[in-house]
């Protein structure tokens, strides 16, 4: 027998995923944004969106019996005051909606997802301490540490994937109020650190993810770089190439911010300059004192980066012993041109900072940002326009971190479930540990179940 899970905030389907895998079955999706909404329903055998999830939670409760309870949920402002206690406290927030579920349901599990600086220190004491509070005046285990977590930290054979996108889950167990608050510890489900032996160095992007073949993407064009994109990118190549032959041995490109602007004999600190950034115009200075024959030079060819903007006269290397940028992972950033080494990439974010990868001279396209958020090859985003796809997966759950979070918690808690619903614990005891594998066989059925209705 199959558990059942709720999927609050679903998004474009990376908890539905997660939780299929393992053997769920979604009997409740609530999703606001129409667009994503509409990819979930493309792809998941899921009731029809119930839409806001508020409505459907004040004054009724419309959210349908559940197993496990799963939300990647906004986060948005808490009470401060910290006198009140539980439910009130969360009052106005989504999370109070979450909240009403689990007071009317009680369903044995928890799976919560958010950003890392919802347990950061500006929120510790206010936000965390009150979504932990109010989970255990609801009768839910949960430990006071945060579980941070990101699929990078993972091998690909436990579904692991080359970006770095940490995140804070919160996974309960139900076992009544007094317990909850006489069993809480501090201790942490799943450590931010590599699994086992694995190295995050030892990701390719190219290799794991992997990028496909340029000739094989239709409308190839659509992500390969425009020409002033280009032009941006010979002209810090070119200050690449003059300046490493300058370096001494075992030397390498500076690790702060280059700014064109600021390469003077002198530096320029207007009062008040922050001291970070004070210290970064020193560096400049310093470096373009040691290279000036060779910067004045550059800059004199290239007219004194008078066709760049303002973000694009500025290049981040991170890249270490890179000996070019087609040997990097780009990001156009609002401060500047990021470049790194081609392991593993930043996290997909809801806006457009997409990678670019230098040996191709385009960006990842939303077929292989899907494969980096760890949904199968046959997840299908329809006819919308790749900005939608973009935004989708920016704002997504990471599949396989989601899955190995969720399987730990019920290798750890498994006595405690198996007394309220042990089917919870035999899907995922007879699941394998790695998605991918089990999210193959969701797609051969589904190509089956397709062949035999055609």
């Amino acid at each position: 027998m199959s558990f059942t899970f709720a999927d609050l905030f679903a998004g474009i389907g990376g908890f539905h995923a997660a939780l299929s895998a393992l053997g769920g079955d979604c009997t409740f999706v609530s999703e606001i944004d129409a667009d994503a909404a509409r990819v979930y329903g493309r792809n998941w055998d899921a009731p029809p969106n119930a839409g806001n999830i508020v409505p459907l939670t004040e004054g009724r409760m419309a959210v349908a019996e559940h197993d496990v309870l799963a939300a990647g949920f906004p986060c948005q402002p808490f009470s401060k005051s910290g006198f009140q206690r539980g439910m009130d406290e969360t009052r106005g927030t989504l999370f109070w909606n979450i909240c009403r579920v689990l007071e009317e349901i009680q369903p044995p599990v928890i799976l919560l997802e958010n950003v890392r600086n919802l347990a950061g220190p500006r929120h510790r004491e206010t936000t965390w301490k009150t979504i932990i509070r109010s989970l255990r005046d609801l009768g839910y285990r949960v430990s006071s540490t945060p579980t941070v977590f990101s699929p990078h930290l993972l091998p690909r054979e436990l579904g692991g994937r080359p970006q770095v996108r940490e995140r804070v889950f919160i996974t309960g167990t139900y076992v009544g109020r007094d317990r909850a608050w006489r069993e809480s510890d501090d201790g942490v489900l799943v450590e931010n650190r590599p699994v086992g032996n694995w190295s995050p160095l030892q990701w390719n992007v190219a290799r794991d993810l992997p990028l496909d073949p340029d000739d094989s993407i239709a409308d190839l064009d659509r992500y390969a770089l425009s020409v002033p994109e280009l032009e941006w990118v010979a002209v810090w190549e070119d200050f690449v190439q003059r300046i490493l032959p300058r370096l001494e041995d075992g030397e390498r490109l500076p690790g702060f911010p280059i700014w064109a602007d600021d390469f003077r004999p002198v530096p320029h600190i207007p009062r008040g300059t922050p001291a970070w950034k004070a210290d970064f115009l020193v560096k400049n200075s310093a470096f373009y004192v040691r290279h000036r024959h060779v910067i004045d030079a550059w800059l004199s060819d290239h007219d004194g980066l008078a066709d760049l903007p303002a973000s694009r006269r500025k290049l981040e290397w991170q890249a270490q012993d890179a000996k070019s940028l087609a040997q990097t992972v780009m990001h156009f950033r609002p401060s500047g041109i990021r470049a790194k080494r081609p392991t593993y990439l930043p996290a997909l974010v809801a806006i457009t900072q997409t990678s670019v990868i230098g040996e191709r001279s385009r960006r990842i396209t939303p077929r292989e940002a899907a494969r980096l958020q760890g949904l199968p090859d046959w997840f299908d985003f329809g006819d919308q326009v790749d900005a939608a796809s973009y935004k989708q997966m920016g704002n997504g759950v990471n599949v396989g971190a989601a899955y190995y979070v969720f399987r730990q918690h019920v290798m750890r808690d498994k006595d405690d479930i198996a007394v309220i619903a042990p089917h919870i614990v035999d899907s995922v005891l007879a699941s394998d540990p790695n998605p991918d594998i089990e999210l193959e066989k969701i797609g051969a059925a589904r190509e089956g179940a397709l062949a035999r209705a055609s």
